[in-house]
């Protein structure tokens, strides 16, 4: 496997295919895109991440059930196992529209490129703001304005039928001097993101372009563009 650390922060005319692009003396070049080689049974005690149980329980009828559970094996003592990052990228001086920053990063269990934002695990003895801001430098390269508090969701659940894990997002400021720029991410070994600067009004829109050329947009990313989208047009008397 290739080993690619780009940002892509222009939003490109079109979008190309789920494959990797280096930019290398100003020529795009096409790495080979990953794929699974082979799928085989995981045992528990052969598990690293994540581990699966068996839960009893009884329910609401007084009928004892059986459900089966996956769980992340990393949660630390603040009980949140993640945080999602919402940056909203702004200027000083106003050169460049609001915006934010989605990152393309290949997933083994989908076997494709997901749209996601930025996101990690929490570290131990670390708060939720604190790994939202060490997230965003390390996979997009950008700083969180520290003049300006994080703000933070409760802790929330995005597919509770099947596991327990949980997370918060949170929104960081990046305040820029002028233009748009391009910082190089800090990414760890193994690590292959790129990154991609788009304007809030225009994300619901890129999202449903990446769709359609064949790319997994994760839920979480979805439902918020699809919220801001919505509610851009209730404002303006959509639904009267």
């Amino acid at each position: 496997m290739f080993s690619v650390r780009l940002v892509r922060s222009h939003p490109p005319s079109s979008i190309v295919g789920p494959a990797i692009i280096r930019r290398n003396l100003k020529l795009f070049t096409t790495m080979p895109a990953a794929k699974v080689i082979s799928e085989e049974p995981l045992d528990n005690k052969d598990a690293k991440w994540i581990r699966l149980k068996k839960i009893h329980y009884t329910d609401q009828d007084g009928k004892q059930r059986l459900w089966e559970s996956a769980e992340r094996t990393t949660r630390k003592d603040s009980g949140i196992d993640g945080v999602a990052v919402f940056a909203v990228l702004r200027s000083k001086t106003k050169a460049f529209p609001l915006s934010t920053v989605i990152i393309e990063q290949y997933r083994p269990p989908l076997d494709n490129i997901v749209i996601e934002l930025p996101a990690g695990l929490v570290d131990a003895g670390e708060t939720a703001e604190a790994a939202a801001i060490r997230e965003l430098k390390e996979e997009t390269g950008y700083e969180a304005d520290m003049t300006t508090e994080p703000e933070s969701s409760p802790i929330v659940v995005s597919d509770p039928g099947m596991t327990n894990s949980n997370m918060k997002l949170v929104v960081v400021s990046v305040l820029l001097e002028d233009k748009l720029e391009t910082p190089t991410p800090c990414l760890d070994d193994g690590e292959h993101i790129i990154t991609r600067v788009v304007e809030l009004d225009q994300l619901d829109t890129v999202l449903k372009a990446y769709d359609k050329k064949g790319f997994v947009v994760d839920a979480r990313l979805s439902h918020f563009a699809a919220g801001y989208a919505m509610a851009k047009r209730i404002s303006i008397g959509a639904f009267p």
